[in-house]
């Protein structure tokens, strides 16, 4: 049974209404589409026992819909089997080419082309590495890889999306299960993330006053929005194919309300990621994988002094927590006719429900009333929907309502370099034929303000070169990125075309290393932003795009704040990076894979990193007096921790802007694997909790 804020936030969420619409192309079959038209409006409800087993033998004549509390004339009723690739009606028109329980031709290709087959069921895995543990992590993983072995039928179409991820190649939908094996085994356990993330807090918080609880709250509230963001970006996607899509989100952590109540940044968040899955016609399914989960007292919990009633308040308290950690992933699954799936240690058990759930489904479809669609005060009503069942014992579920717009009619495949760079940015369907790879760092100057570097590795094989005389070659790309807010509006672009001309062994190198291209885009206001580049090729209109989640402190406040860390192999005869900041243009490095955009680096290999520090305090000789720590995660635990040391800048001409960094040799000996380096500096002059700043960069070791 549902909470009951659940419920209650659904009156909220109903103010910004929800479509459960789905583009239609007159070569689908009509009774496989969901759509809203002005002449009828075809809603999908999945009917259950009392042991949630699917029901798929009623007629229409079971059913009651209303729209707005009034009942409404079924005209249009059948059930699709999503596996079998059947429709059967139940007394109502059929339409002339579809015979009575005969399979339905295949749907035409994705307008993205990458996969040229029908699509029976189209089903995103999306672990929220954003707000997952590192033993849920490893849990998951082993889950996804028997569901591909075992649960992946002919004509599905499956993507594995993390949400904290930059690998444009994770957004990839397909069957291919080689290409869905890689990107499982790049799921990993994400240290930046907002789950456990007091020990990311800034350490000795209790002797220096940082206010834990709300470091945790605020940056829990920011990585909250951005994992509704990520998720929002591959609903939308699904516009493009046909028929009921599955979403199962993996998270164990998506709260709403914090010390200060409901967060309106996240309600926003959950509000537009509902209205963009019933717009999509897809389904989500939350899965909570920490299993059955212990609230009361441990071995490890002192309860000396403590009365009965103080030990009972504890273990209250933790199980609220729990519950609260839940709201967003239960409200998620009933604004769109999906489950919330929790309490359990079988993953394989929840995702098996899942995808029996999705097995099947029915279309019920009723002529709206002309006033449905009447727009007289420019803007569109929402429209309630209900459905009801007259025998007992039985449960619907269904979409809460729509917003008096009738669909779009399908958008034509773009053909002109500004539709195919759109297309590349709003959809998860991309080409993929340019393979990008997307590190984006925060930085801030004088002259430019807050800006963000993207730097975006890419194979040069995937470009068309021409030949010239004299053994040049050329290419020319054109090079977008873009900031999308965290309510999915555009917030800046930068769009440039690059010439590529390369000589003789240059040539050679560069097409066998790899490209580096820095780019810096403007960002004007704080926040949670997604960044997102694409790569075209203006010989062939090939594109490919990357996204990555990144955070934008306020610097105006005047806090301390880390900009991002620049992470390389060491350049001859240099100790550390004199500066954080990266020229536009093309980046030439003698170790391609030690690029700040790349960051794999071999054992034994001396490693060096910078960053930027802001608004730091300075005594009254001008010289700032600031403490840095560094520490080593491996795979989510705890490998290395440094002692805490002395920052000597000296007098810097600017104690607002300095720039910090080090040196690091990894052994010969260091195990491969994931990596995260944490950077956290205290500012000795700052006596609250806004004098410690902590940042951190992901790389790989690979012999």
């Amino acid at each position: 049974m549902y909470r009951l804020v659940a419920i209650l936030l659904t009156l909220i969420l109903a103010g910004g209404g929800s479509v459960p619409a789905q583009q239609a192309s007159q070569e689908q079959n009509p009774d496989m589409v969901i759509r809203i038209t002005v002449n009828l409006v075809q809603v999908d409800a999945v009917v259950t026992d009392s042991k949630d087993k699917p029901v798929a033998n009623l007629k229409k004549e079971d059913f009651v819909i209303l729209q707005d509390g009034k009942p409404q004339v079924i005209t249009n009723f059948s059930y699709v089997n999503a596996v079998e690739g059947t429709v059967r009606t139940s007394a109502a028109p059929k339409h002339p080419s579809q015979p009575k329980g005969v399979a339905f031709p295949p749907p035409p290709p994705p307008r993205s082309g990458m996969l040229p087959k029908q699509v029976r069921r189209t089903i995103a895995l999306v672990v929220d590495d954003l707000g997952l543990s590192f033993e849920s992590i490893v849990r998951i993983r082993g889950s996804l890889k028997k569901f591909v072995d075992q649960e992946m039928q002919p004509g599905d179409l499956v993507a594995v999306i993390r949400t904290g991820a930059g690998m444009g190649a994770l957004q990839q939908f397909t069957s291919d299960k080689r290409i869905l094996y890689a990107a499982i085994d790049k799921v990993k356990y994400n240290s930046l993330g907002r789950v456990g993330i007091s020990t990311f807090a800034p350490l000795g918080s209790g002797e220096n006053g940082m206010d834990a609880t709300n470091f945790e709250s605020e940056r829990e509230q920011i990585f909250a929005a951005g994992t509704m963001g990520a998720i929002r970006y591959v609903v939308e996607g699904l516009h493009e194919l046909p028929g009921r899509k599955s979403v199962v989100v993996f998270s164990e952590n998506m709260k709403m309300f914090y010390r200060d109540g409901l967060s309106p940044r996240v309600m926003d968040s959950i509000k537009r990621l509902t209205d963009a899955a019933n717009r999509s016609s897809a389904v989500i399914y939350t899965i909570d994988p920490r299993g059955l989960v212990y609230t009361g007292l441990t071995a490890a919990d002192s309860t000396r002094g403590m009365t009965p009633q103080q030990i009972a308040h504890v273990s209250m308290a933790r199980s609220q927590q729990l519950w609260e950690s839940q709201d967003g992933l239960v409200l998620l699954a009933k604004e769109t006719g999906g489950l919330f799936l929790h309490d359990s240690n079988d993953i394989d058990g929840m995702m098996k429900k899942v995808m029996d759930d999705g097995e099947g489904y029915y279309l019920i479809g009723y002529h709206p009333d002309a006033s449905t669609f009447d727009a007289k005060t420019g803007q569109p009503k929402f429209h309630t929907l209900s459905v009801r069942l007259k025998q007992p014992g039985l449960h619907v579920r269904y979409r809460s309502g729509f917003f008096g717009t009738s669909d779009r009619q399908a958008a034509p495949i773009p053909e002109t370099r500004q539709a195919q760079i759109a297309h590349a940015l709003t959809s998860p369907f991309g080409s993929g034929a340019l393979h990008v790879r997307l590190t984006s760092l925060f930085s801030q100057s004088a002259q430019k303000g807050p800006y963000v570097t993207s730097l975006f590795y890419f194979d040069p094989k995937d470009l068309q070169f021409t030949g010239e005389p004299d053994d040049w070659h050329k290419a020319v790309i054109d090079i977008v990125a873009v900031t999308f807010g965290d309510s999915g509006q555009v917030v800046d672009s930068v769009d440039k075309t690059w010439t590529i001309r390369l000589k003789g062994d240059t040539y050679k190198k560069v097409v066998s290393d790899g490209m580096v291209y820095s780019m810096n885009v403007p960002v004007k206001k704080p926040g949670a932003y997604q960044m997102r580049v694409v790569l075209r090729d203006t010989a062939t209109g090939q594109v490919g795009s990357a996204s990555q989640f990144i955070q934008v402190p306020d610097v105006t406040k005047g806090h301390l704040e880390l900009g991002g860390i620049v992470l390389r192999s060491e350049i001859p005869q240099a100790k550390a990076p004199a500066t954080v900041e990266h020229p536009e243009g093309h980046v030439e490095d003698p170790d391609p894979n030690g690029t700040p955009a790349v960051r794999v680096f071999k054992p034994g290999s001396p490693i060096m990193y910078a960053y930027q520090i802001l608004n730091a305090q300075a005594d009254s000789e001008k010289r700032p007096d600031l403490e840095v720590q560094t520490r080593l995660f491996r795979d989510g635990q705890e490998v290395y921790l440094g002692a805490p040391k002395p920052l000597d800048l000296g007098a810097p001409e600017d104690p607002k802007r300095l720039i910090g960094g080090g040196r690091m040799h990894l052994g010969d000996k260091i195990t491969p694997g994931d990596y995260v380096l944490q950077v956290i500096v205290t500012d000795k002059l700052v006596k609250d909790h806004y004098g410690t700043a902590t940042q951190a960069m992901d790389f790989e070791v690979r012999p």
